[in-house]
């Protein structure tokens, strides 16, 4: 065959197959990501309480099927339309199902509560609560529900008779919400015993908590709602638990013991419901007391445990009890440097310490019905993966998941067997389920939904921090048509804080869709997890104490010289985007390293860290009082003159967490230094944009960023 027309073949081949090939519009890349393109699962996975089989939903959580572990034949149990026809609903979706028992499922529909029988095909409405109830929470026996009207708390008992547990006309004084704004671990307010004896709440006092004004447009004229905002160094909420006897119908209260400011954190029951133990912490941040308390009279009974350290620490775990039938519970420290499990008696002798590893216990999961095993998440030995691993009471590790990645994996009742779904770099979902002996069966293997598409690759490599010493993870996405001989501009996408991590061994590496989009509009799309972000230890965070954002540019530099050691990388077209810390991030690299970036676009940015609250804000900054030098370093206001660039802020006019006073005040700084920069309101967004309007959000950004970074 004639050479030439192989090679003209050849080309019309290539340019045949590319041709084919669909492009992902920026809408789908915001919209998409996790249902056109997301991966094949056993979505809504459950195992049934007390046996070896499990359910999951298919045709859009309408239908549930079930399977034996023991042959994984699945077979229709339940639709929905059945379950709509007995109940009188009109449920869309199986989401927020609950099982009662192997044979009755609970569901809710608008603060209504029916059980349905999958034996008798038939139902009952059990619960109906009020129309402005919030924070729902039923005991385990799925009888008695508790809940919020406003500032008071309330349940339902099994006959629907309403009982209020508190009856406050102050409506500063709130009871049943989650307190301390979510920080400690803290996601709720109500606390049923383990036989449901009693119910313990979270009360706070925000009498001297600052009104903080939010404007509603909504409504003509405008009107100025007013939030509980508490600012770092001033006056913060003051809490306390409340401990209801539903038999004697009488409450007691539990104060802080040591200081009205501390915090009460991590609050737990005893299996007995002897005991209820609280993580007390002072406002410092730097001295926790594992306090035991005894539950019917409210009395302090003594401390098991203190931890201090001159940076902070920071209890996000509540004790945790493996066997019901004994008070020894394991408690998660990071003492050590890295988060570990420790085993106690309720006395407060450490009985052993379960696990020394050189990285984090993320949380614990379960123990096995004897309370001997106790299983884990970790990130192993690469901080990138999440793993689950199993330990027993004499310290025996053993690793159940066997692949890198990141996992998800749901322990059935017996323990006798795990369902795993993970991805990683190359595997968009993998569903496999392990025997006790930990062998393991493949149930569904995602194939790639980007296939048929142009997409980039994302490479994950290490680079060294500004210490020399310690090793920061990078992700670099490069168009689908990347030509190592050409010179691209880059958006750096940065986060930088405490408590979240960017880079992860899972598929597409953590990174957003947008952000293949943006590589396919000739772009590199660069982010390095400095010092400072999560899953590397206490020393690798704490970094960032007293001098937010000082470590942190430092290693963001690292990154920057790291492209420029690239040959195909324009260094003279570097854009940098974030939101929230990564605002504060954006921010403090246009203005504090005012050469390196043509183009910044944050959002949401801490601008300033006096105006951010109490309770994160004095973890990591102390108070202005105690570190004067530290929050004027770190504050942007301070360098608004060296701007260079082209910079965006944006900010939702009705963020409750880095209220809008950070932006404004910036913008107001750079009115009086004469600098031009770019202002964009999201009207009545909280501190993220979110639903179609974040169309429109990423949109703004990219297009920003691509029209000025020529």
């Amino acid at each position: 065959m004639d050479k030439k027309f192989i090679l003209f073949f050849s080309l019309f081949l290539a340019i045949s197959v590319n041709a084919q090939l669909k492009k992902i519009t920026l809408e789908e890349s915001v919209l998409q990501q996790g249902r056109k393109f997301g991966a094949d699962r056993l979505t809504g996975f459950q195992w049934i309480p007390n046996s070896d089989k499990y359910v999951y939903y298919t045709e859009v959580w309408t239908k549930m099927m079930s399977a034996s572990s023991k042959d994984n034949k699945p077979t229709e149990l339940v639709t929905l339309a059945a379950i709509n026809l007995a109940l009188g609903t009109n449920l869309k979706n199986f989401f927020g199902l609950e099982w009662i028992d192997a044979n009755t499922i609970l569901v809710s529909e608008k603060g209504k509560y029916y059980t349905y029988s999958l034996t008798s095909k038939s139902g009952k409405i059990t619960q109906v609560s009020p129309e402005n109830a919030e924070n729902q929470t039923f005991d385990i026996s799925k009888t008695n529900l508790a809940f919020t009207e406003e500032n008071n708390l309330y349940f339902l008992d099994k006959n629907n008779k309403k009982i209020a547990v508190t009856n406050e006309t102050n409506k500063e004084i709130v009871s049943g919400q989650s307190i301390s704004r979510n920080e400690f671990g803290i996601k709720n307010g109500i606390f049923w015993s383990p036989k449901s004896s009693y119910l313990a709440f979270y009360q706070k006092d925000e009498t001297e908590v600052a009104d903080y004004p939010l404007l509603d447009i909504n409504e003509t004229p405008g009107k100025l709602v007013s939030i509980k905002y508490p600012m770092i160094g001033q006056k913060s909420e003051k809490p306390r638990v409340g401990i209801f006897n539903l038999a004697t119908g009488k409450t007691v209260f539990i104060n802080p013991k040591n200081n009205p400011d501390d915090y009460l954190t991590n609050l737990s029951w005893s299996p007995d419901e002897k005991y209820i133990l609280i993580a007390e912490l002072n406002r410092g941040q730097n001295d926790m007391n594992l306090n035991v308390y005894d539950a019917n009279s409210g009395e302090f009974i003594r401390t098991i445990l203190n931890e201090k350290n001159a940076k902070w620490v920071e209890p996000e775990h509540d004790a945790f009890f493996p066997n019901a039938k004994s008070n020894n519970f394991i408690w998660l420290s990071e003492k050590s440097g890295f988060q570990n499990l420790y085993y106690y008696t309720i006395e407060g002798k450490l009985i052993k310490q379960l696990t020394s590893n050189k990285f984090p216990v993320r949380e614990i999961m379960q123990a096995n019905p004897a309370g001997k095993e106790i299983y884990f998440k970790a990130t192993g030995e690469n901080p990138t993966n999440m793993l689950v691993y199993k330990v027993d009471l004499k310290g025996k590790q053993t690793l159940i998941t066997k692949n890198e990645g990141v996992h998800n994996v749901v322990i059935s009742n017996d323990g006798n067997w795990f369902f795993d779904e993970f991805s990683n770099h190359s595997t968009p979902s993998k569903s496999l389920l392990y025997d006790k002996k930990l062998n393991a069966t493949t149930l569904l293997e995602s194939k790639n939904k980007y296939d048929g598409y142009e997409m980039g690759t994302a490479e994950v490599r290490t680079i060294k921090a500004a210490d020399g010493t310690t090793d920061l993870y990078t992700r670099l996405i490069k168009p689908s048509h990347f030509d190592p001989n050409k010179k691209y501009p880059v958006m750096v996408y940065v986060y930088g804080g405490p408590h979240a991590q960017m880079i992860t061994n899972s598929y597409l590496d953590g990174a957003n869709l947008w952000m293949y989009w943006m590589a396919e509009q000739g772009y590199l799309v660069f982010t390095v997890d400095n010092r400072g972000s999560d899953n590397r230890g206490f020393e690798f965070e704490s970094v960032i104490h007293g001098r937010c954002g000082f470590n942190e540019i430092e290693d963001q530099i690292k990154g920057i010289d790291y492209l420029k050691s690239l040959p195909y990388v324009d260094s003279n077209r570097l854009a940098v985007h974030g939101w929230s810390y990564g605002g504060f991030m954006t921010t403090s690299l246009m203005l504090r390293k005012p050469d390196v970036f043509k183009v910044g676009v944050a959002g949401g940015p801490v601008v300033d860290w006096k105006w951010y609250e109490v309770m994160y804000g004095e973890r990591y900054m102390d108070t202005p009082a105690e570190n004067q030098k530290g929050f004027e370093e770190a504050s942007v206001l301070n360098y608004v003159k060296e701007l260079k660039g082209k910079l965006l802020l944006i900010h939702g006019t009705n963020d409750d967490v880095v209220v809008e006073q950070h932006n404004l005040s910036l913008v107001k700084k750079f009115v009086e230094a004469g600098k031009q920069v770019d202002y964009f309101p999201y009207p009545m967004h909280k501190h993220n944009v979110n639903g179609k309007d974040r169309v429109h959000l990423i949109t703004k950004v990219l297009n920003y960023i691509i029209d000025n970074n020529k």
